[in-house]
């Protein structure tokens, strides 16, 4: 297997884009990754000018179409290992599909696509090709995220009777979009977000920590879609209330007009035993609460198996992933930086034709990705009900 770095190539990201950069930063973060290349803004002069002002030497190309038709001519070692898709929603599908079959794996910015169909189309093909793909829900590369995972599908808390999954923020709470806000236009923007606003931007994270960290998945649910700010097109409030597959209840809350609150992303599950509680704002711990005991708080990097509560066999390789010692914060930057690696590490394999996971357990995959739409899609279809209660659809 060879160790030179893999060549990263972007398909957006320019014109002030904001979530490039801390996935650029990640991508360099181990040296063992490097952006090369990037189609970066749909006008190809653009494109090609916003290259040539990148904080370092990249290639550019006016369109994706050109950057993945140029890898059939350039040396082995200069092709593209995988691309990363940065655009707003409604540019997640043709990129991916298009580098898909040329052979090229894909990290691609959440929500999946805008429709269920174009999601469905893309497990399809990943699925037919035995290609790694993976869907940047960032909070899952907290250390913590991992630790709470396996605190809760070990059993240590017994069976999950309640979650409440939540991410809750105050930047939409006027109509920030009439001010030209770049990053406020496209994520209020039918035609660019999709169907829903807060749920597609946020509510999905939300989801995906309760699936990530409980292994649970919604089987009907009743939402409630709100739209507080006068005259926005699509929703900046979003309430869903479910049944999951154990028989357990849930709430995935999400809402963009809570003034205070700026990226509170937190899940508290409980269990018959226990309950276990995490704030990506506070990303370096995790509290347990047990009947009639004290508290107890897990550190990253500070976690002593064995002590009454853990077992003595606590999986080593999740004992090792810490980066820096307990004290030393990792933090947004670094959750990227583990998606990134983890991905990596599945190209690598697929690269050298050995077996390759992509199942899930280090980053969202395209099943995931499809779930998300999936949920968003029947939310649609409860609120514009007044909140009735709607199957969640088979998994394809």
């Amino acid at each position: 297997m060879s160790n030179r770095p893999l060549n990263v190539g972007l398909v957006g990201g320019g014109r002030g884009a904001f979530i490039v950069h801390p996935h650029q930063k990640a991508i360099h973060f181990d040296g063992t990754r490097r952006v090369v290349a990037g189609a970066l803004f749909p006008d190809p002069k653009i494109a090609l000018a916003e290259a040539e002002k990148w904080p370092y030497p990249i290639r550019g190309y006016g369109s994706y179409d050109d950057m993945i038709a140029a890898q059939r001519d350039l040396p082995a070692d200069q092709r593209l290992d995988y691309v990363l898709i940065v655009t707003p929603n409604f540019v997640h599908f043709d990129p991916a599909m298009k580098a898909l079959k040329a052979g090229i794996p894909v990290f691609c910015e959440k929500p999946l696509t805008v429709t269920l169909k174009e999601s469905a189309d893309l497990v399809k093909a990943v699925r037919k090709l035995n290609m790694p793909f993976g869907v940047a829900h960032t909070y899952l590369g907290h250390w913590t995220s991992r630790f709470s995972r396996y605190i809760v599908r070990s059993g240590l808390l017994g069976e999950v009777r309640w979650v409440d999954s939540y991410y809750i923020q105050g930047w939409l709470a006027t109509k920030v979009e009439a001010t030209g806000n770049q990053q406020a236009v496209w994520r209020t923007n039918p035609k660019m977000a999709g169907g829903s606003g807060c749920g597609g931007d946020i509510g999905t994270h939300a989801l995906m920590q309760l699936r990530y960290v409980t292994g649970l998945n919604v089987t009907q649910l009743s939402a409630q879609l709100e739209r507080f700010v006068e005259g926005r097109a699509l929703d900046d409030h979003f309430t869903i209330y479910c049944v999951l597959n154990n028989g357990a209840k849930a709430l995935v809350r999400a809402s963009q007009i809570s003034i205070g609150h700026k990226n509170d992303l937190g899940i508290e599950v409980c269990g018959t035993k226990g309950t276990l509680r995490w704030r990506q704002e506070e990303p370096e711990s995790i509290t347990i609460h047990l009947a009639n005991q004290p508290d107890r708080v897990y550190w990253r990097g500070a976690v002593t198996p064995g002590d009454g509560f853990l077992p003595k066999d606590v999986p080593a390789d999740l004992m090792a992933e810490p980066t820096a010692p307990s004290g030393h914060p990792e933090a947004f930057h670094d959750a990227f930086a583990r998606l990134h690696r983890c991905f990596e590490a599945d190209v690598r394999k697929w690269q050298a034709k050995e077996k390759f996971a992509c199942d899930g357990s280090k980053y969202a995959n395209v099943e995931d990705g499809w779930t998300g739409i999936a949920f968003i899609e029947t939310c649609l279809k409860s609120s514009a009900r007044k909140g009735a209660w709607m199957r969640m659809p088979k998994p394809i």
